[in-house]
């Protein structure tokens, strides 16, 4: 496989996000489902819908995320869509819960290393491309949250979640949590519900990442840890693979104090084994070219 191009900003603002995804010279045609992190009720970290405004604008996109699979205020339409009103959201764009209500759409994984199916809502089906925007940080399950996270348990339904941390053992939220898979294996489902959406919107989608507010806890933490580095950059991307590589690569060669704290949190969880499972599925390479666009006319 060809390095894929990763573009990089140091610039955070509005108006780079915008930039980052026109580096990528794609056009995302039709109804664009743009796939953000709601934030939780209580996080301070989360990427607040004036950040995004002006790139799904940009784009024309409807706001599209799922209900969760644990416990908080986002875990029932009601309540989530509630909290995407008292968080902003429905005030600057049509916003779509895309498992607000069944049934699930089944995506098959024939090669899937765990799982050989994954679930998704069904609203999936109204839309014809889909912009990831994600912010990358920390995550206490998962050790990272990035494009593949977004891809997987962020596109999931109740049920996909429940069968990615079950290793594809259970859809129920109300015991999911008895029987969760093996750190690894909980890393190769993750990569393999990627695949499975990658793959369902093919060269219809694109992705751009915010390396700031970097905690070591996920945005779906009501009680979240401060960022313990300083802010890095945006950077975009049409591999979902070679981005999340190139965010840990960046973070790897970070000089900032709080560094290893970061890095504790991502390899005591075996972070990237997610990358390197997504990898070896093949939708993407750790293989890139980093791109960095601060003194190029985009």
């Amino acid at each position: 496989m060809e390095k894929a191009k990763v573009f990089f900003t140091k610039d955070i603002s509005p108006e780079s996000v915008v930039k980052m995804f026109q580096a990528l010279e794609i056009r995302l045609p039709g109804k664009v489902a743009v796939k953000v992190h709601s934030g939780e009720e209580g996080n301070q970290n989360y990427l607040h819908p004036e950040f995004m405004r002006p790139m799904v604008e940009y784009v024309k996109g409807t706001i599209v995320e799922c209900n969760t699979a644990y416990d908080g205020e986002r875990n029932s339409t009601e309540k989530h869509r509630r909290l995407l009103d008292d968080h902003g959201w429905t005030k600057y764009f049509p916003v779509d819960l895309m498992d607000a209500e069944g049934p699930d759409i089944v995506l098959d994984i024939p090669d899937g290393k765990v799982l050989k199916e994954n679930r998704v809502g069904r609203h999936i089906a109204d839309y014809d491309s889909m912009l990831v925007l994600s912010h990358f940080k920390g995550h206490p399950a998962g050790g990272y949250g990035g494009a593949l996270k977004q891809l997987s348990i962020g596109c999931a339904s109740t049920a996909g979640k429940c069968l990615i941390h079950s290793g594809g053992l259970i859809t129920d939220q109300q015991i999911v949590w008895d029987y969760m898979a093996e750190q690894d294996v909980f890393c190769e489902s993750m990569a393999d519900a990627a695949a499975s959406v990658a793959r369902y919107f093919a060269d219809r989608i694109a992705y751009v990442s915010m390396m700031c507010n970097l905690s070591v806890d996920c945005d779906c933490c009501a009680v979240a840890e401060d960022p313990c580095m300083a802010d890095i950059g945006i950077l975009s991307s049409l591999d979902p693979v070679a981005l999340d590589q190139a965010c840990m690569d960046l973070i790897y060669q970070s000089k900032d104090p709080g560094r290893d704290h970061f890095l504790q949190r991502v390899e005591s969880l075996h972070g990237t084994h997610t990358i390197d499972a997504a990898a070896q599925l093949g939708f993407g390479t750790k293989e890139y070219e980093l791109i960095c666009i601060d003194s190029q006319k985009v």
